[in-house]
């Protein structure tokens, strides 16, 4: 079996659960319609546990109640337009209709009821089985439990047809044929035929072009999505390759080329690179004479970069950092070595380190 006839399967298996869904459904609420010599009798029921497919039970599963008699010719009036919407449509045949035949078969044989009956309907049926419609019910043999009694009631296509279109003439669609038989004290609907199960080719057509469309729009909307979300990802993708490399650039932008790239810099750019970058030395001496106390004097100063060191002699060696940090030029002063008295007794050698902070104006005088 290739793929194309597996997927016609499956669609066939579709639209047969879509028709038993639609008769489920409808089966929640039930119209009884029996044929009474000339005219029709009209009764709701309201299942308690719904009607299955093969037998209803009334006196068991709901209460009835006549809502109309209708008389063939005649337009049905609103209230039993209203019960049949959405409820399962049932014709009740009349007993003249049905003939009643028995057979027997072991009970072990219960789960192949359905095919036994289906080949014995040839033998025991007056019609052709072409021409006919049947359904059947069982109940254990009281003499011999080993076996079952089968009951299997037939009638004529065409009779079902002809009360079917009676019906149709005045406004109401049947879905089932059923037949009332009492066993046991208990009365019980079995079904002799189904709309369900002589759907025309017309019918199933249309419902397997509505679910292939089905399947088909469910796909092709699951292709739009997908591709959707991969465009999606790969302009996020794009976007986001797109910022780190405009992160980096202003990385390099803010921390200046390294020592690697500004080796490789042309003499004239390198120069102006150090120019741009390197601290004014004349801006700095000058604001460290003002910041340092009279007290201090300075024997050395060295400038490397913005590393700043400043060697000499005061008398108050721990009174220089709170200064130099508050002249707004320098920051993380500490010393750098350790601070030696001087010969006389009176003056530190003192060792003081400092970075410089980019400022190109010289602050005030306190």
């Amino acid at each position: 079996m290739d793929i194309r006839q597996l997927l016609q399967r499956w669609i066939e298996v579709l639209a047969g659960i879509y028709f038993a869904f639609l008769e489920a459904r409808g089966a929640r609420r039930a119209v009884i319609i029996a044929c009474e010599g000339d005219h029709f009798t009209v009764r709701t029921v309201t299942p308690k546990s719904g009607a299955d497919t093969q037998s209803m039970q009334p006196d068991e599963s709901g209460e009835s109640s006549v809502l109309s008699v209708l008389k063939p010719g005649k337009k049905i009036p609103a209230k039993v337009a209203r019960a049949t919407e959405g409820s399962l449509v049932v014709l009740e045949l009349p007993a003249a209709e049905v003939v009643v035949r028995r057979i027997s078969v072991p009970a072990q044989a219960r789960d192949f009821l359905a095919g036994i009956v289906r080949n014995q309907v040839e033998r025991l049926s007056p019609w052709h089985s072409d021409q006919a419609a049947y359904g059947f019910d069982t109940e254990v043999n009281g003499e011999d439990p080993a076996n079952l009694d089968v009951r299997v009631l037939i009638t004529s296509r065409t009779a079902i047809d002809g009360l079917r279109d009676k019906l149709a003439a005045i406004g109401l669609t049947v879905d089932r044929a059923v037949t009332r038989q009492g066993q046991a004290g208990i009365t019980t609907f079995v079904t002799l035929w189904s709309r369900l199960a002589t759907l025309s080719g017309e019918d199933l057509d249309h419902a397997r072009r509505r679910i292939a469309g089905g399947i088909a729009a469910t796909i092709l909307l699951s292709a739009v999505i997908s591709l959707w979300a991969l465009v999606s990802a790969a302009s996020l993708r794009a976007e986001s390759e797109d910022m780190a490399v405009r992160t980096k650039t202003l990385l390099r932008q803010i921390e200046g080329p390294g020592a690697h790239a500004l080796a490789s810099l042309k003499p004239v750019e390198r120069a102006w690179y150090e120019k741009e970058t390197s601290p004014t030395a004349a801006i700095v001496m000058e604001a460290v004479s003002r910041a340092l106390p009279d007290t201090a004097y300075l024997t050395e100063w060295h400038l490397e970069g913005v590393t700043l060191r400043l060697i000499g002699l005061t008398s108050d060696a721990a009174s220089l950092i709170a200064p130099l940090e508050q002249s707004g030029h320098l920051a993380d002063v500490h010393f750098f070595a350790p601070t030696t008295r001087e010969a006389d007794g009176a003056l530190f050698r003192f060792h003081v380190e400092a970075r410089i902070k980019p400022h190109f104006a010289i602050a005030e005088a306190p």
